[in-house]
C-alpha cells in the first residue's frame, strides 16, 4: 500500500492566481522568455515559439488548472500547469508540470506552485499525482523529492508519483482563502500599473508643452 502524503505548507505567503483564457498571450509571453535550454526542461525538447503557441491555444482550461505568479509590473514570472488525465476511468490522476524565469529563482516559487497544485488537486479528488520531468532537471526532482513522492529513473528521464491525502475542510478553506489573496494582489498591481502608466502620461504632456513654450520663446 502507498502512504498518502500531507504536503508541508510554507508559512510565506505569495499571491497564486488561477488563469483563464484571457490570460493566455502572457502565458504564452512567459514561455517564450524562457531559453533552449529552459524550454528543452519543460516540454522534453526544445520547444520554438511555434509550438509554445500551439500549445498555449491548446490549453484546456475548463479541464486543467493554470497557475501563475505575477510581478509587480504584470508580468508572469512563474506557472504551473496541473493537468488531468483524459481517460474518464483516471480522472483521480493528474500530472504536474512548472516554469520559472531565471529572473525570478531562487524564491521557491516552484515549490509554492507545487504546494497550490497539490491543493487544488486534493479538493478535485485527485489522490495521484505525477510529474515526469528530464534526471537533469534537478529543481523538479528536488521538489517531488521534498514532497515525499517515489522516484524512478530510467535513463534520462526520470518519473515521480506522489499519493495524496483526501480533502478536507482545512484545504478547501485553504484554497478558497489563497485564491482570493491572488484575485485582490493581482487588481491591486493592475491599478498600480494604470496609475504609473497615467503618470507617466501627464509627464509627457507637461513635457511637451515646455517644449513648445521654448521653441516659442525662441
Amino acid at each position: 500500500m502507498v502512504e498518502t502524503k500531507e504536503i508541508p505548507r510554507s508559512s510565506v505567503i505569495v499571491p497564486i492566481r488561477s488563469l483563464g483564457p484571457s490570460h493566455r498571450e502572457r502565458i504564452a509571453a512567459h514561455l517564450q522568455a524562457l531559453d533552449e535550454h529552459d524550454r528543452y526542461l519543460r516540454f522534453g525538447y526544445p520547444a520554438n515559439d511555434e509550438q509554445i503557441q500551439r500549445y498555449t491555444q491548446g490549453l484546456d482550461f475548463d479541464r486543467d488548472e493554470i497557475f501563475g505568479i505575477y510581478n509587480r509590473k504584470l508580468e508572469l514570472i512563474a506557472m504551473a500547469h496541473l493537468a488531468f488525465s483524459k481517460d474518464p476511468g483516471m480522472r483521480s490522476c493528474a500530472e504536474f508540470g512548472v516554469s520559472v524565469l531565471k529572473k525570478a529563482r531562487g524564491r521557491g516559487y516552484g515549490a509554492r506552485l507545487f504546494e497550490r497544485a497539490t491543493i487544488h488537486a486534493r479538493n478535485e479528488g485527485v489522490d495521484m499525482l505525477f510529474i515526469h520531468a528530464l534526471t537533469e532537471n534537478t529543481a523538479m526532482i528536488k521538489i517531488a523529492r521534498n514532497a515525499g513522492a517515489t522516484l524512478e529513473r530510467a535513463g534520462s528521464e526520470t518519473d515521480a508519483h506522489l499519493r495524496l491525502v483526501p480533502a478536507t475542510l482545512d484545504s478547501r478553506m485553504t484554497e478558497m482563502v489563497e485564491e482570493q489573496i491572488a484575485i485582490t494582489d493581482y487588481r491591486l498591481k493592475v491599478q498600480a500599473r494604470n496609475f504609473w502608466d497615467f503618470l507617466s502620461g501627464m509627464q509627457e504632456v507637461r513635457q511637451g508643452v515646455r517644449d513648445g513654450r521654448h521653441k516659442s520663446g525662441n
